[in-house]
């Protein structure tokens, strides 16, 4: 593996070349990167040669759908599932609340879920609906003051046999502390439960290999992950296969149809082969494999390792103040780039004072209302997020402590 090359990491993205962001910081990430090179061409290809109903038998229109079905046989194979198992919708919003659906139909009375109290609400809110039907509603809790998720405490939550389903987050996106997905699907696999995985907020730090995770569905978005507005879902066949179909009938048969009733958005789904383009050349350029899932894999302990290395720094600083409260965990290895701040008085206005400073950030609750009330935060305060990703810059960093300490100078330890 070469040395990280962070000037041409930020050539790929677009961005970065636009005066109005020229010495400006981008600290808002996890509310959605910016998109690389490869999906900004693909899409604007699209839109201006291919923007057609595809799949019908003109050659504008066949290639159309040859890049859809492109964007998911490639990153299918970057995740380790079936091009069939993979299917987009317009947001995992939209994919979890039909999935939902789906799920209440295949319960039966008597029988339960496992939710959390770290997820962002999109993960949460709509599996606790279903208590509506009379579906028992199980609160796997964090610790109130760490935000830790102990995979210890779900064999009990699971012991009489009557959970079905445990849906969990990769990471909250606001504690930031990275659950070993492993060890909690196969706690539930072994209790007969399903398990349905939140990777929003881990996605964007190197897509996961999710055969090797073991979950039977796993959620993120696109638009985090340097790509278009778009949902993405993996579903186990066997599971997708017993679900009830949700789309139209004669769709129920396309495993990658039955889960998302409405009609799929050809140009974004089309541009998303454009986050494994920018994959593999990442992988390439640093010595790693050209390809498919070895690139995807080497690029994800690329970004891992910078974002790691862009931490310390940061979370060192953080340490030695004792006018502020970090969730999360302390160790940059066992964390997400995700660093949410509960201060004294409400966020809002501190990112808003940021801002003077070339840091664009955010204050508010994330709609991660349900981790901060049990971390004793008050929403209605929020924290101040501070998220970055693998092309942010030394500088970017440098940046941020300076502009902290001017508008924060509070009393350190």
């Amino acid at each position: 593996m070469t040395a990280f090359d962070a000037p041409w990491v930020r050539a790929r993205f677009p961005a970065f070349a636009v005066p109005a962001l020229r010495d400006q910081s981008f600290f808002e990430n996890a509310g959605g990167s910016f998109p690389c090179a490869p999906v900004v061409q693909r899409l604007t290809r699209f839109y201006t040669e291919r923007k057609v109903q595809p799949y019908a038998p003109y050659a504008a229109s066949q290639l159309a759908g040859a890049e859809m079905d492109e964007a998911r046989a490639r990153l299918a194979a970057m995740l380790g599932v079936q091009t069939h198992e993979l299917s987009f919708g317009p947001s995992t919003t939209a994919n979890t609340y039909v999935l939902a659906q789906a799920v209440r139909k295949w319960l039966k009375p008597g029988e339960a879920i496992v939710v959390t109290n770290q997820d962002h609400e999109a993960n949460s809110g709509p599996w606790r609906r279903l208590a509506e039907d009379g579906v028992e509603i199980r609160e796997w809790r964090i610790d109130p003051a760490t935000g830790h998720l102990d995979p210890e405490a779900l064999p009990d939550l699971l012991s009489d046999g009557r959970v079905r389903l445990v849906c969990f987050p990769h990471c909250s996106n606001v504690v930031a502390e990275i659950n070993d997905v492993a060890r909690i699907c196969a706690i539930a696999r072994a209790a007969g439960a399903r398990t349905c995985v939140d990777g929003v907020s881990y996605a964007p730090h190197g897509l996961p290999d999710v055969g090797a995770l073991g979950c039977d569905v796993y959620l993120f978005s696109a638009y985090k992950v340097y790509g278009p507005h778009q949902g993405i879902m993996t579903i186990r066949e066997d599971w997708g296969r017993e679900l009830p179909n949700q789309a139209h009938f004669f769709n129920g048969d396309t495993l990658y149809k039955r889960l998302t009733p409405a009609g799929p958005d050809h140009a974004q789904i089309a541009a998303s082969a454009g986050i494994a383009d920018y994959l593999e050349s990442l992988s390439a350029h640093h010595g790693g494999p050209a390809t498919g899932a070895p690139a995807a894999r080497f690029a994800h302990d690329l970004m891992r390792a910078r974002e790691v290395h862009l931490l310390r720094p940061l979370l060192a600083a953080l340490a030695g103040r004792n006018d502020l409260r970090l969730l999360g965990p302390t160790d940059p290895d066992r964390r997400a780039p995700t660093v949410a701040l509960e201060l004294p008085g409400p966020a809002e206005p501190v990112a808003a004072a940021l801002a003077p400073h070339g840091i664009m950030a955010g204050g508010g609750d994330f709609y991660a209302v349900r981790p901060l009330r049990a971390m004793g935060v008050d929403p209605a305060k929020g924290v101040l997020r501070l998220s970055f990703t693998h092309y942010t810059s030394e500088e970017d960093i440098d940046r941020l402590l300076r502009a902290l300490s001017a508008v924060l100078p509070g009393a350190t330890r």
